[in-house]
């Protein structure tokens, strides 16, 4: 069987440094991340602002213990990508430098210590597009294969114009970026816990940041972008055909967006994170089956136990399956 890359995972760091900048309000110190004990030695939690922000397992940083829950799925290769709220957009520059800092040289360690096993997309500062960009620099000089964003930066969509600098050297850079849904809006139309924004919002996140970067022109300026969506791109393929009458009907939506929406659908990437291989099926139909990556959300307690499975129920071919493990995340990571 060909060895198959899970394009959505991630990790947190065994420990954070001691805070050591000037902000004391909640925009800045007390946002800053530490861990601490939890209810057995393979866990610990992250606390933020005095608070458990979540009971992580130690796969999060321990690359043998990683290892073999990778066996168990039957996946050869992860992606590691930073836990999303460590991307940390809200911080103060000077804060978040540091902590993306360390949070990347946590990847870069994995990396170095199973690099037949792990690949690296690390995060950079968003909140300033000119140290992104450098940092993006820095990571792809350094042997990441680019970076994990969220679906927006502290409310700006990923399609807004002072973003363009970012993308034009992720572009030129050949650097993977997977966008994975962040802080969704919304949140006080879902009546229930807050564990339900993962379910419900994250998809519409995931859909509102590719229409961003379709209305915004982005990948029209940048057709070469090599874009990777969390979630099977969530909400996004039952929005397209809507999106594409709006394309096909008014002149002003055909002018921003440049070709079909459809077209530039079919030369994003996507997860396989559905939960359902009939769901899985219709955006096989919608994007292709070129367009699709093995995703699972590993090592968090709603991840995909069984991703090879998922594929195996839809009876494809063996080639189609052999693209859905391995091939189009290597074209993703620019390894083809």
């Amino acid at each position: 069987m060909t060895p198959a890359i899970d394009i959505h995972t991630h990790i947190v760091p065994a420990e954070f440094p001691a805070y050591a900048g000037k902000h004391t309000t909640e925009f800045g110190g007390k946002q800053w991340p530490q861990m601490c004990a939890a209810h057995d030695c393979h866990h610990k939690s992250v606390m933020i602002d005095g608070k458990n922000f979540r009971t992580v397992t130690d796969e999060c940083w321990d690359a043998d213990r990683r290892a073999e829950a990778m066996t168990r799925m039957g996946i050869a290769r992860q992606v590691l990508s930073p836990m999303p709220e460590l991307l940390s957009y809200w911080l103060p520059l000077e804060d978040a430098v540091p902590l993306t800092r360390h949070v990347n040289d946590t990847i870069a360690a994995m990396v170095a210590r199973a690099p037949d096993k792990f690949i690296g997309l690390g995060g950079v500062p968003m909140q300033d597009p000119d140290t992104a960009t450098r940092e993006l620099e820095r990571l792809m000089r350094d042997g990441f294969r680019g970076v994990e964003l969220g679906s927006h930066i502290n409310g700006a969509p990923l399609g807004d114009p002072k973003f363009e600098g970012f993308f034009a050297a992720a572009e030129e850079l050949g650097a993977a970026v997977f966008v994975h849904a962040l802080h969704p809006s919304g949140k006080e139309r879902i009546v229930g816990p807050p564990g339900l924004m993962a379910f419900i919002g994250f998809p519409l996140e995931t859909a509102y940041s590719i229409a961003s970067l379709m209305t915004g022109g982005t990948l029209t300026r940048h057709p070469r972008l090599r874009l990777a969506f969390s979630h099977g791109g969530g909400a996004f393929a039952s929005i397209l055909p809507r999106l594409t009458h709006g394309w096909k009907s008014r002149p002003e939506i055909t002018e921003r967006i440049g070709i079909s929406p459809r077209e530039h659908a079919r030369n994003l990437y996507y997860d396989t994170l559905t939960y359902d291989p009939h769901t899985l099926g219709h955006l096989i139909e919608t994007f292709g089956v070129t367009q699709l990556c093995l995703g699972t959300d590993f090592p968090f307690d709603i991840y995909e136990r069984h991703p090879v499975e998922q594929v195996a129920a839809l009876s494809l071919s063996d080639g189609d399956v052999k693209l859905l493990h391995h091939d189009n995340a290597a074209r993703f990571l620019g390894e083809a």
